[in-house]
């Protein structure tokens, strides 16, 4: 069944994308003559399409073939196993071994994660991997290291979010004042546009398209590869281009699961996840470049704003101090030595 039939038979996005991929991508593979070793699971919340799938299924067939079969993990992509906030529970307790996260949600449970999506600290690519790739990267992976889980590779790209909006485009801060918003259940997230006016309203990922079709929030705010591949653009009107966060992924193992894995294994399973993230990390520079004009042949339209005036006024609240009191000195020092000041 196509979209359009999809939307004319009434189901929702989430119940689509259950219909539709109601089996792990694992299942179109050859089954292999020997049963594995080792058999885990792999959680993600993102379309199919999306890159995180595309080279996460691409790591797992060489971690496959480079372990002689002896590592099979399966990809549940869509949030087939659960939403974000119950997968995380789930790699927690074991019941599935990896899962991708983005750090806003993240830090739900790792307070720190949430540091690099202080509002409007990055401006660009070349201080986002200056900090993730360096000592702020570190202190975000050892602090998640803290909570049971370790990260299996440096940090993906989730992308520069911004704003969509259904019932108006956002111009100025000031458009922002009482709009309803979806956002993640992120507290950096919902506290940015508390600041800004906004009235945001955290729901998990797989409900989103249906929150916003049925009207029950105004917009959203995402990467342009998300708004792609989970087909936003139908059910909103206006991108407002805020750049208002920059966000990471990051591939989360179950300590206990990853350590039961022999020194080799665990090797390859590092150095696979580590090689896609690198891939992903280009798909999305390429896609951040071509999906504004795909986005527009779709209808929607785009909003350039002046973002130093969305900073100016967040600035005016105790955003920035709050928050650093939060995080620590440390922590505020690590990312102002990537960012720049914040005051």
């Amino acid at each position: 069944m196509t979209k359009p039939e999809t939307l004319r038979a009434g189901l929702t996005r989430r119940q689509c994308l259950t219909g539709a991929a109601a089996l792990p991508l694992v299942t179109m593979l050859p089954r292999r003559a020997h049963a594995a070793e080792f058999t885990y699971k792999l959680a993600t919340g993102q379309d199919p399409s999306h890159p995180v799938n595309k080279r996460a299924q691409e790591a797992i067939d060489r971690i496959r073939e480079a372990t002689k079969g002896r590592l099979e993990i399966r990809l549940f992509p869509a949030n087939q196993l659960g939403s974000d906030t119950d997968l995380m529970s789930q790699v927690r307790n074991g019941g599935v071994e990896f899962f991708n996260q983005a750090s806003s949600v993240l830090s739900t449970l790792v307070p720190a994660a949430g540091i690099v999506n202080t509002g409007f600290a990055f401006t660009d690519y070349d201080q986002v991997w200056k900090a993730m790739d360096g000592p702020l990267g570190r202190y975000v992976r050892d602090q998640i290291e803290t909570v049971g889980l370790l990260t299996m590779s440096k940090p993906w790209d989730n992308g520069f979010r911004e704003i969509t909006t259904s019932t108006k485009p956002i111009h100025t801060p000031d458009d922002l004042r009482g709009l309803k918003l979806r956002v993640p259940a992120a507290p950096m997230l919902s506290s940015l546009f508390t600041a800004l006016g906004a009235s945001p309203t955290p729901i998990n990922f797989n409900e989103v398209y249906s929150a916003l079709q049925t009207k029950l929030v105004e917009g959203q705010e995402n990467p342009l590869a998300i708004i792609s591949t989970a087909r936003l653009y139908e059910v909103q009107k206006y991108c407002s281009v805020t750049n208002h966060v920059w966000d990471a992924y990051w591939i989360l193992g179950n300590r206990k699961a990853v350590e039961r894995l022999p020194k080799d294994i665990q090797e390859i399973v590092y150095r696979e996840f580590d090689k896609a993230a690198t891939d992903e990390r280009a798909d999305i520079a390429v896609l951040s470049k071509s999906l504004r004009g795909d986005l527009q042949s779709k209808g929607l339209q785009f909003v350039e704003v002046d973002k130093k005036a969305f900073k100016v006024a967040l600035g005016k609240s105790s955003f920035y101090k709050d928050w650093h009191a939060k995080f620590g000195d440390k922590a505020w020092k690590l990312l102002e030595d990537s960012a720049g000041s914040l005051v």
